[in-house]
């Protein structure tokens, strides 16, 4: 069953000198402030886009990596995905990199390298992100 998520931004002025708020619609768990300033220089306690990207792709990410090893018989123990999404004012989003670690009990090295591959490439944010470069950094915990 397909589902449909929605988010809505509400933005005043001009994009430099302007300020908006990005509603988290469908959970409802929150406003967050954005602006010029919190996308191209510091975020001083505001969000951009880059960064709602960042969430969506580690989340996702750890999703499908948690999955492609329970059904490779090897469910992880935890998995945590940090994602890096890099803004250049005048270009867009210029990469990202993914870096994982997790701890997968009877897992060899080669085989989470590959299983991490695997979710890199099919995690449905990846794959709506085809068009930036994706870098993968994957470590298997002990």
């Amino acid at each position: 069953m397909a589902t449909t998520r929605t988010a809505t931004t509400q933005w005043q002025g001009p994009l430099m000198g302007g300020a908006g708020t990005v509603s988290l619609d469908s959970s409802g768990v929150g406003k967050f402030d954005v602006n010029w300033p919190s996308r191209a220089e510091q975020a001083n306690g505001n969000t951009s886009p880059e960064e709602l990207i960042a969430a969506a792709h580690s989340s996702c990410y750890s999703m499908a990596l948690s999955h492609g090893l329970a059904g490779a018989g090897t469910p992880p123990e935890s998995v945590e995905t940090q994602a890096n999404v890099t803004f250049q004012p005048g270009e867009g989003i210029t990469g990202i990199v993914l870096k994982v670690q997790a701890r997968v009990p009877g897992l060899s090295a080669e085989d989470f390298a590959a299983a991490a591959q695997n979710a890199k490439e099919n995690c449905p944010v990846s794959k709506a992100l085809a068009g930036v470069n994706i870098t993968l950094e994957a470590e298997l915990l002990g």
